[in-house]
């Protein structure tokens, strides 16, 4: 009998056991937090009936996401799309520049770029023209001679551009201005136009991004500009406000702060200037 009890106490044990390690249901935590703003020379003010976001993943993060599926167009491609001379292609691809009007860009301009790519030739003869520069070689050979006399032309047109060539190198001050004569092929505005309409694409698309994917919980502070979240489960979070502006007075501000939240406990947060992403005036 003792033999038949002990065989029957050692085919339970392992499974009492086994039903006391199974592990216990993972506990949630909570979060509170309040949000202030502190205007320049003046006092903290809550952020009232404003909502945040508890987000799985930095909104940051996620505007970077947005924006690596709405890529920018590559630079040489972008050139290449240009209604501009090839030579002028060719010079803007050799420089870390696009805008033409730039009151730096007469440095950047050898006597050579001046003379063999037409766009800058022309705005050179342009600012120096009307008799402003004493002493500038004048060119001796007519529009209406390449077809008619194209030898006298070529040959015409190689003194002149020779003899101008001279000129430049002697007069470098003769340079300046030239990117006042420029507007009209200034790539600079067309790269602008396309960077900003991606970036309008970007603040629609990461906001709807982050709450479809990432997010975990949302809250409105009440009128002292707190709020509280229950029921999250243990892990990395961040309090967001998306791509919306809080404000106070002077200043416009967003949040996109990380949080660790603890099973079973509460973690208290304060949202404040000096943990917004960005912040600002209002007259900057």
């Amino acid at each position: 009998m003792r033999k038949a009890a002990a065989f029957v106490f050692r085919l339970l044990v392992p499974s009492l056991v086994s039903a006391g390690a199974a592990p216990a249901q993972t506990a949630a935590g909570w979060l509170e937090f309040t949000a202030r703003i502190t205007p320049t020379a003046a006092r903290p003010e809550p952020v009232r009936q404003f909502t945040f976001y508890i987000l799985t993943k930095s909104y940051r993060d996620i505007v970077k996401e947005a924006e690596e599926k709405d890529p920018v167009p590559s630079r040489d491609a972008f050139i290449d799309s240009l209604k501009v001379s090839p030579e002028l292609r060719d010079w803007l691809k050799g420089h870390d520049t696009l805008d033409l009007t730039s009151p730096e860009l007469d440095k950047l301009l050898a006597p050579d770029d001046l003379i063999h790519v037409p766009e800058f030739l022309r705005a050179y003869q342009r600012s120096n023209s009307g008799g402003v520069t004493s002493g500038m070689p004048r060119r001796k050979y007519r529009d209406e001679d390449r077809t008619e006399h194209p030898e006298k032309y070529e040959r015409l047109r190689k003194e002149y551009l020779n003899a101008l060539m001279k000129f430049i190198r002697s007069h470098p001050e003769t340079v300046s201005g030239v990117e006042l004569e420029l507007d009209g092929v200034n790539p600079q505005r067309k790269w602008a136009a396309i960077l900003n309409e991606r970036r309008k694409k970007v603040q629609l698309t990461a906001p709807d991004l982050a709450q479809l994917q990432f997010l975990a919980a949302k809250a409105d502070t009440d009128l002292d500009g707190h709020a509280s979240v229950s029921g999250l489960a243990p892990g990395d979070y961040w309090i967001s406000s998306l791509n919306v502006e809080a404000n106070a007075g002077d200043m416009r501000v967003h949040w996109d702060v990380p949080i660790k939240i603890e099973a079973g406990q509460t973690t208290r947060v304060e949202l404040s200037n000096l943990n917004t992403t960005e912040a600002s005036g209002s007259n900057p």
